[in-house]
């Protein structure tokens, strides 16, 4: 009989006294929209978290409660997630649980002690920089500042446990939190019992899990999230590899660990980084998948307490294995569960393949709680909204033709069919994808693909009609009669008004990415934006001395905001490959010998064997236009619409076809 290889993941595992079904851990996430306006779990809360424990997750992590505004709304020290109305909460909770015990799934609720320098105006356990701002100190905690927040995290975990909650993790000594920031000595100056020896240090994780215990009873679970190496060279300086570092050193991690479990945790969730090295903390798609996994088999050797892991273990095979060799216990996916609630429950059937993919942008979740949009996902565009905006079948079925075969053109047809429609798709090349397939190109990207074909298998689960080589025209459209026509046509690369562009060294960066490899060997890109670099940092790590021009003063200044672990991640990676970076400065002409450029020291010819340009795209000609009259709905989305990104283009794609 042939072992099943994703067995590891499938079997029970025991907590202190708590049995979980399975290893899947859904990961705390912070989604203002999982709650009501008093901290209660909303109509989307509930829906959100079902979906996950119907698709197969044995346990689930909220997002961090913050409890000062909860047990002592007089001194409120910091703020995260408050709960304005306890009963309220209470009375949300009682049926959430209610809905979970259905499907076995378990939940443990984060309750924090505050962000400390994460955020401005907090305090924290000396005076030392905020994040956000490095020219302001944030003030010190008092001793009694420090027992009145243990004093809240204690009758906060009686609270949970009130509710029906089995047991709580304490958020967190990880991120650098304010936790995080009274572990390190890079942190703490403090010269009383709670500074100075590791011991000392560690003195309010202690104090509140001996708080929790005396309170709610040794069954009570109490786990600690923890990041077993900071990865940092000093505030706001990120370490790519782990040198010079001057946060928590492994060796501290897993002695941090080894005390922690002789305190009494019954659990660790072990991931990495903090903001000041984001993209540990939030690891972007430059870096690779199961990074972490080495760190957590380090603490598994040092602690007989559960070991669960998360980090970018996205990687079914991966963390099965992990868990098969004794390396960690649990698998803890955050943004993977965003991506698809039912990731768990298609790896135990054997459909690995049909999870739709998270690709690592950090768009739709934590890229867009730092910039105050809505948070979700980038690929999932109902995830956290699953009630206020997800699918219903059509009330009246109607014939739908998509044009383009793009990212966005697929997610409608998926959507349409899904909700009962006939669905036709038109593709005027041979292969879907549209600009995933360039921006699949890169290695560090390969999640794109892994998203084209997860579509490419949904519309062929759904019978959408996909008709490849299949130009559109305004007339061929019409013969063919469809109730509603949704144009997501795309966008071609931009090219500039500049002399020379005739020259045979000169590609877009589509062309490039797609077609045959450039033989030279000096590689100069038009262009410092997010597909400028990342095709930059591609050439360099294939080899080639590359130099990106860029009109602004500064690279990923243009477009859609790429999220700050992403772009510092970036930004690393191209000083280690060496990209050289020429700010400020314009294409003015393409040459025999390269490229002449202007900028602040004037007029100069770099020389360059290939100019590839990534100045932008430009949306493709619409045929909307020419359809009017017709008696057709006609609709525009992605690219084709406005030029954005894979999220832009999947959210309005399906926010048309939701409503068809």
């Amino acid at each position: 009989m042939t072992t099943f290889l994703y067995a590891p993941l499938l079997q029970p595992l025991q907590i202190g006294k708590l049995t979980i079904p399975n290893r899947f851990c859904a990961g705390p996430l912070t989604l203002p929209s999982v709650h009501g306006p008093f901290g209660e779990f909303s109509q989307d809360g509930l829906a959100y978290y079902e979906a996950r424990a119907k698709g197969g997750f044995g346990l689930i992590f909220t997002g961090a409660f913050h409890p000062d505004t909860l047990v002592d709304p007089v001194h409120p020290l910091d703020s995260k997630q408050p709960l304005k109305a306890p009963k309220a909460f209470q009375r949300s909770a009682v049926e959430l649980l209610e809905r979970l015990d259905a499907y076995g799934t378990k939940m443990i609720p984060q309750i924090s002690m505050g962000y400390g320098r994460n955020a401005p105006g907090c305090f924290c356990p000396s005076e030392i920089p905020y994040y956000h701002d490095p020219a302001r100190l944030a003030p010190a905690l008092t001793k009694d500042q420090i027992r009145q927040k243990i004093d809240q995290m204690i009758a906060t975990a009686v609270f949970f446990q009130q509710c029906g909650f089995p047991g709580i993790e304490v958020h967190a000594m990880h991120w650098g939190y304010l936790l995080d920031q009274f572990a390190m000595t890079f942190m703490n100056h403090r010269t009383d019992e709670y500074g100075g020896a590791l011991e000392n240090r560690l003195r309010c994780a202690r104090e509140i899990l001996e708080g929790i215990k005396a309170a709610c009873g040794s069954g009570f679970v109490v786990s600690m999230r923890l990041a077993l190496k900071s990865y940092i060279k000093g505030y706001n300086q990120p370490s790519l590899h782990g040198e010079d570092e001057v946060g928590r050193t492994l060796e501290e991690g897993l002695e941090i660990a080894r005390r922690l479990e002789a305190y009494g945790y019954d659990c660790l969730s072990v991931d990495f980084g903090q903001y000041d090295s984001f993209y540990y903390a939030a690891p972007p798609c430059y870096m690779e998948k199961g990074r972490v996994i080495p760190l957590a088999a380090a603490v598994k050797e040092q602690v007989k307490i559960p070991i669960l892991c998360g980090g970018r273990m996205n990687d079914p095979a991966l963390a099965a294995q992990a868990i098969a060799e004794g390396k960690m216990d649990g698998v803890v996916l955050g943004r993977a569960s965003l991506a698809d609630p039912d990731f768990p429950r298609k790896v135990a059937m054997g459909c690995p393949q049909e999870i739709r993919p998270c690709i690592g942008c950090n768009q739709g979740c934590i890229g867009a709680l730092k910039i105050g949009r809505r948070t979700g996902c980038a690929v999932n565009p109902q995830a956290a909204r699953e009630a206020t905006f997800g699918t219903v079948p059509a009330g009246k079925k109607k014939s739908v033709l998509v044009v383009g075969g793009g990212v966005a053109g697929m997610e409608a047809a998926r959507c349409a069919a899904s909700r009962g429609h006939t669905v036709t798709l038109w593709e005027k090349s041979g292969q879907l994808g549209g600009n995933l397939i360039p921006a699949g190109a890169h290695d560090f990207k390969a999640e794109l693909n892994e998203l084209n074909a997860w579509y490419q298998t949904q519309l062929d689960t759904l019978g959408v009609a996909v008709q490849r080589n299949h130009p559109a025209t305004a007339q061929a459209i019409q013969e063919a009669h469809p109730d509603a026509v949704v144009l997501a046509v795309g966008a071609t690369p931009t090219v500039p008004p500049v002399a020379g562009m005739d020259s045979p060294k000169v590609v877009d960066c589509v062309t490039a990415l797609t077609g045959a490899d450039l033989p030279g060997q000096r590689i100069l890109v038009v262009g410092g934006g997010l597909v400028g670099c990342e095709t930059a940092l591609g050439y360099a790590q294939a080899g080639k001395t590359v130099t990106i021009v860029e009109a602004l003063p500064d690279i990923l200044s243009a477009g859609i905001p790429v999220p700050e672990m992403n772009a510092s991640m970036l930004r690393d990676l191209l000083a280690e490959w060496k990209v050289t970076l020429r700010t400020g400065c314009r294409l003015a002409q393409v040459t025999a010998e390269g490229a002449v450029v202007t900028g602040p020291q004037g007029e100069e010819t770099l020389s360059a064997d290939h100019v590839v340009l990534a100045v932008g795209f430009t949306p493709r000609p619409s045929l909307a236009g020419e359809l009017a009259g017709t008696g057709m709905e006609v609709y525009q989305v992605g690219d084709g619409s406005k030029v954005g990104s894979v999220m832009t283009a999947i959210a309005s794609a399906y926010t048309v076809a939701r409503a068809l």
